[in-house]
Parts: structure tokens; sequence; C-alpha cells
């Protein structure tokens, strides 16, 4: 499948008088959009009082917007149930950790468990699909799961639904007892009606009734998902996509990205640099106005992984289906963006492999939540400066108008599983999955790889010349044949393999491979300001193994301890390690692989897509590069176009 690149845009015509529409979609189309996504927060005009239902409007938006050559991409409105729906189930209202109801009057405050409310979800997505499944072109359900911390929900009817899901998981309360070693404490079960959620305790709950609750409410989103998926599809061939947000990790991606054609994510990297990273003061100073150099990056690499799970894909489908073109509204601090940087974020996008990138939104709301969120457009309908960025890329397009996807020679694993567990038994401050993954990803990208991530049940690594697992505590079946028979060179830990599934510790100790001879005996957690030297480079911070086993030592710290061990392809890292430290692993694990490194400069990144390679200055200076000095949000494009 070949795929063109596209622009597009996210509108809202029922906020702007409906003699606006026509110019809108004419000043879209001479923009260069191709697809416009319309109705996901709509369902109070769609149907203002239980079964008045108001589709003319949508109808007339549509025939204005795709007779000026717009695709439309229509949003279930599932993410803002209105009022009324409220008076209706008054029992759908998530609940939050402490046990207060998620209240009425902004989004997202439905609870996934709620069976009324995913029956009224699947009737409004039917009656959509029914009057609109033969003439829009795709469909996206709800919208941004997990957002606003909304996957957990403590009400009435999770607890039941809970229930339900360990009895068909369980069989008995015999067995779940023995699963979460219910003997500790006195805490056994004689029936599952006894079973309340992992909140409001004493202390911390049993780990292995923590994580059975994160799977159970990732279930209930695939569930919630997959009705409004069947429901598309009895009326539409349209394909159909959900928009996914930056380092929302509650519930499973892969498992939603095997229902749906498209995967999408929202990108806004001035917010999720303030609000979504762990990084200092003086990073987020350095970037205040471009973004984190590599945040947007992995999601771009992670989405293309959740899309390749749909079975029927020959080629990744997916998008960026928001993308931030001005200040944000909603982080600490939201400075604008630097002259440049939507176009490289735009660029950024089509070298990791997008085939869309839609901008939100079209014009700045003069009202509500969003004022401060900036548009293409401003309130007055005067053209803002991202719509001068993105009218640029609309040009360049020209020259490279199709997608390019090749494998790249590294590949990283990314488990949500194993982000649940790390949260539920972090063992110290800081020690986070994602964390963890995201700064081995930085270190992948800062010597000029490109990066393929993969899923936790991989079954074949063919063709990757290094491999990286950090941190899976619970490795599948799948994944462990798949390491077994690579290739390539494989890094594996800290703390892989560490847990059975029930999340107890397993004997024989982790990370019990075959044919590594390597024992991890003891886990310390450290103070940050307590790091441990090396006799080398760098220093294993927050997280210490005591290794031991008849595995080849490769690395000491600076008393003679092991901390990576290897067998063959495979070595083990018994710790964090900081920044020196994971360079000096990464570079010799690439020089055994033969994968090729670049020394690049701070703010420099690479992507090689196919043939072509892409040079990006996330910087705020001009910097020097193999010849060529690329300004401030420059972007180089190398190769055949």
């Amino acid at each position: 499948m070949t795929l063109r690149r596209a622009l597009g845009t996210c509108y809202y015509p029922e906020h702007w008088p409906e003699e606006t529409w026509a110019e809108d979609a004419r000043r879209m189309a001479d923009l260069g959009l191709t697809w416009v996504r319309i109705g996901e927060f709509a369902w109070s005009k769609l149907e203002p009082v239980p079964g008045d239902l108001r589709f003319d409007w949508l109808e007339r938006a549509m025939d204005v917007l795709q007779g000026s050559g717009l695709k439309v991409v229509l949003g279930t409105p599932t993410a803002t149930p209105p009022r009324w729906m409220l008076d209706r189930h008054p029992d759908m209202l998530a609940v939050d950790v402490a046990g207060r109801p998620r209240g009425f009057g902004s989004r997202r405050h439905y609870c996934f468990s709620h069976e009324g409310y995913r029956a009224e979800s699947v009737r409004i997505t039917t009656l959509l699909a029914e009057r609109f499944g033969a003439r829009v072109e795709a469909w996206q359900t709800d919208n941004e799961y997990g957002c606003h911390d909304t996957i957990y929900s403590y009400s009435d009817a999770a607890r039941r639904a809970f229930r339900d899901w360990l009895a068909q998981k369980y069989q008995s309360t015999d067995a779940l007892n023995r699963a979460w070693g219910n003997v500790f404490w006195s805490m056994e079960y004689d029936s599952f009606d006894q079973i309340y959620l992992p909140n409001l305790t004493v202390t911390e709950p049993n780990p292995s009734h923590a994580l059975d609750f994160r799977r159970f409410s990732s279930h209930q989103v695939a569930r919630f998902n997959a009705a409004q998926v069947a429901a598309i599809r009895r009326h539409s061939d349209a394909p159909i996509s959900h928009n996914y947000m930056g380092r929302i990790v509650e519930f499973d991606h892969f498992a939603l990205g095997a229902q749906m054609e498209i995967a999408t994510w929202d990108s806004y990297p001035l917010g999720f640099l303030e609000d979504r990273l762990e990084e200092t003061s003086e990073h987020k100073r350095h970037y205040a106005r471009q973004g984190d150099p590599d945040f947007q990056a992995f999601h771009h690499d992670l989405y293309r992984a959740v899309a390749a799970q749909f079975p029927e894909s020959e080629t990744p489908r997916w998008w960026v289906m928001e993308q931030q073109p001005g200040p944000v509204n909603w982080a600490p601090h939201n400075p604008a963006p630097a002259p440049g940087m939507v176009r490289l974020w735009t660029w950024e996008a089509f070298a990791h492999g997008a085939e869309c990138v839609s901008f939100f939104r079209w014009r700045q709301a003069p009202f509500a939540q969003e004022q401060y969120h900036a548009g293409l457009l401003r309130p007055d309908s005067v053209e803002a400066e991202g719509f001068h960025e993105a009218a640029e890329v609309a040009r360049e397009l020209a020259d490279a108008p199709s997608v390019e996807i090749a494998q790249a020679p590294v590949a990283l694993v990314f488990d949500y599983a194993a982000a649940w567990a790390w949260a539920v038994q972090p063992q110290g401050l800081g020690c986070d999955y994602f964390r963890l993954v995201f700064e081995v990803y930085r270190g992948l990208r800062k010597l000029g790889l490109s990066v393929d991530i993969l899923p936790p049940e991989t079954e074949r690594l063919d063709g990757y010349a290094l491999v990286l697992v950090p941190g899976a505590i619970t490795l599948s079946d799948r994944l462990k044949r798949a390491l077994q028979n690579a290739d390539g060179q494989t890094l594996l830990g800290p703390r892989t393999n560490a847990k059975t599934a029930s999340l107890s510790i397993p004997v024989p100790l982790p990370p019990d491979l075959p044919g590594l001879e390597v024992t991890v005996s003891r886990v310390e957690t450290l103070r940050p300001d307590m790091p441990v030297p090396m006799e080398g480079a760098g220093h294993v911070k927050l997280w210490r193994e005591q290794l031991e086993g008849g595995a080849e030592v490769l690395d000491r710290d600076a008393e003679g301890r092991p901390v990576t061990m290897r067998a063959g392809r495979l070595t083990y890292i018994g710790g964090w390690p900081d920044a020196d430290l994971l360079r000096h692993l990464l570079l010799r694990a690439c020089a055994e692989a033969g994968v090729a490194v670049v020394d690049l400069p701070p703010d420099i990144r690479v992507r090689q897509a196919g043939p072509t390679r892409f040079v990006f200055n996330h910087g705020p200076g001009p910097v020097a590069f193999e010849g060529v000095t690329l300004p401030p949000a420059g972007v180089l494009r190398q190769g055949p176009t």
C-alpha cells in the first residue's frame, strides 16, 4: 500500500454561524488541507433531548466541506455525554480513588463499566453510522481515552464488573487466593462478591489485586471501543481510528490497535514538555519553544506500532489527529512555539511514517475552557502564525508526497502491562516504566538511530541487529522464544522478567532465561543523590540489582560488583543507567551488532525514512552538522524525493 502524505484540521461547525461554513471550507482547501475532523463533541447538538435527533445540521456541514473537496473524519460524540444523560443514568459517573464522583461540567465523566452508558454510546454510534456511514471517509471513536485520569473508576458499576471479570478469569476463589497470595494478612475470600476495588485500604492493597484491577480497567476500555467499532462496521466500510494521548499508559493501546485500521495521537510538544517529562528546569527552559527533541518521535514510533496490530494492514496507517499550532491552555506554562516549529513538528511526523497531520484546531474558540488554545485562525478569523507554516508544508508536499516506511535496525519493546506493574510496585520514588523506556529511546536517538517500537507479544525479531527490552517485568512466552531465536544483540533489564503474571517473585529467581546464567539475588532502590559510580563511564541510579551467576561480567561498579553480564547474544543490565552509562552500553552494543552510529550535536536528531534521511534542529540557535548549518527549526531532507 502506497500512502500519500496529507494535512488536515479539526473543525467544529456547531460553534460557528452556518453562513461562515462555506468560507471556512474554501480557505481550508486553498490552504492545501485534505482532511477535516468533525462531530466528536457535538452530542448535545445532535440530540438535545433524548430521542430528538437533529442530524440535519451535520449533514449540511458535510455537504459544505465535501463540496470543497475535503474528506471528513466523523467522531462519535461519546467523550461528552449531554446533561440529560446524567438524569437518565445518575450512576454513570466515574468515581475517583478517594470515592468522589467525577461530576458533570467538562468532559470524559463517564465510567467505562456502566452498562447503561455503554448502550447509549452504541445507540448514538449506530444512528450516526446509519445516517452517514456511506459518505464519510473515516471515523474516530470517542476522544482521548485516558485523558484527565479517567481510566480507573471506583464506582459501583466498576466493582460489579470487576467481580464478574475475576470470576471468569479465576473460576474459583481458591484459585484467586493462591494467585494473589491472600494467605498473607488473612486476605482470603470465600466469594467473589466479597471483593472490592483496591482503593480506600488502610495501607497499600495487595499488589496482585491492584494489578488485576489495572488489567480489568484496560479490558473495559477495549470492550467499550469494540462496541462502537462493531456498530460502525455494520453500516460503513470507512476506516476507523482513535486519537490517543502522550504518555497515557493506563490501558493497552495495542489491544485497541488490533480493532481499527488507523492509529492516531494528539501531539502537543510544548504542553507535554512542561507537563509530562521528568527533566531539569534547564532542559525545559532550553526547549521551552521547541518541545523535547525525543518525546514526539517516541510516540510517532509507538503509534506506528499500534497501527501495525490491525491484522489486515499491509502498511501501518497512523496519523497525528491533533497537532499543536500555537500556544495551548492546559500546561503549567504555555509559551508560543518558536518560528518554524509547527513546520518541523509536521515534517517530523511524516519522517516517522505519518499519513496525515491534522492541526487542532481550525479557529481558536472565544468561549469556554479552551479560549487560550490557539488555532490556525484567530477568533476573528485572521490567519495565525501556524496557518502560514501549515501552508509552507502543503507547498513542500509536492516534492515528497509519499509516506516511506522501512524496518529500522534497532527494536525497542514497549509493554503497557509492565507500566501497570511498575506503578503498583515502584519500590522507589521516581521508578517509572515509561521513564525508563523513554530514557533508553532518547539514548538511541542521540546516536542517530532510527527505532521500531514493538509490542510485548512480538513473535519474530528477524532483521533487527539490536533489540532492547528494558523493564518488561513479565516476558510473554512469544517474546521469550523470539529472543532465543533472534540473530542480533539483545539488551535486557533492569527488572526484565522479574515477576510472575500475578506479580510475585518467581523461583528460579529472575531473569530465568535459557542460556543466560544470571540471577538477580537482591534489589534496592537509590536516592536520587546517591547514584552508584561505575569503574568506567557513568552511574547506576534509582534501581540497582545484585547479580550472580556464571555469565561473563562486562561492567562493574567502582567497588567491583557486576552491573552487566553477558551470555552469547544476551546482555543483562542490573541497574538503571544514567545517560553516560547508557551511552557506553549502547555504543558497545551497536559496535558488536554492526549498527552505525552518528555523534550528533545535542539539538540535532535524524530519522531514516526508507531511502530518505531527515535531519531536524530542535534547538533555539543554528547548529552545524555534516558541513551544513541548520537554522533554528531547520529541516533537512537528504536522498531521493
